[in-house]
């Protein structure tokens, strides 16, 4: 298998091809269409770096993931999840994040390079309530640059082509992948019970 190891040949197989659209659209700060199509966003990946390498985890909050505060700064609750904390260790010790913002229906992606802290500041997460409820840290980020992500890969996915979803059904379910994983593992009991479970932990 040829490996390929430099820029330079990097360069020659795509340099060719690279259209001044693709440069000019990277801001440093959100133009106010930016700032438009990432306070809609409902879905993003965030995708950290650490001593142990790299970690990828979705967040997802409906009516905007992000709360855009300036042209320079976007504020991202973290809600109820796993508890793993993978993402904030990894910024609490490398504040190098990006984040990759999903539009349902819309083509167009937006993608976030930036830098993060962890916040618990008691104001800033009063300002997230929901259900009565509050986060228990805030990512504060700081953006670095911005821009919209060529539509060819969703278009080539047709990601909200509901003739092409997956079945659930036809589907392994936590509980399953839980047994396959750790053996000795109650995988009814798990299913039957996370509906109720998560919608009592959504916030």
């Amino acid at each position: 298998m040829k490996i390929i190891s430099s820029i330079e040949e990097l360069n020659t197989i795509y340099g060719a091809g690279l259209s001044q659209a693709s440069v000019d659209k990277v801001t440093t700060r959100l133009t106010p269409l930016y700032r438009q199509m990432i306070a809609i966003s409902p879905f993003a990946a965030l995708a950290t770096v650490g001593p142990e390498g790299l970690d990828c985890s979705p967040r997802g909050d409906l009516g905007g993931v992000v709360r855009v505060v300036g042209d320079e700064t976007l504020h991202l609750p973290d809600w109820r999840g796993n508890n793993r904390v993978d993402s904030l260790s990894n910024i609490v010790r490398d504040p190098r994040l990006a984040l990759m913002f999903l539009i349902p229906g819309s083509n167009t992606t937006m993608r976030i390079n930036g830098r993060g802290v962890v916040s618990n500041d008691e104001t800033l997460l009063r300002g997230f309530e929901m259900d009565g409820k509050h986060p228990r840290t805030v990512v504060v980020i700081s953006i670095d640059e911005v821009y919209f992500q060529c539509a060819r890969a969703v278009m080539r996915a047709e990601l909200w082509n509901a003739s092409h979803f997956a079945d659930p059904a036809a589907l392994p379910t936590p509980g399953q992948m839980l047994k396959a994983a750790v053996g000795d593992f109650d995988q009814e009991t798990y299913d039957r019970e996370w509906p109720g479970r998560a919608a009592k932990t959504m916030w």
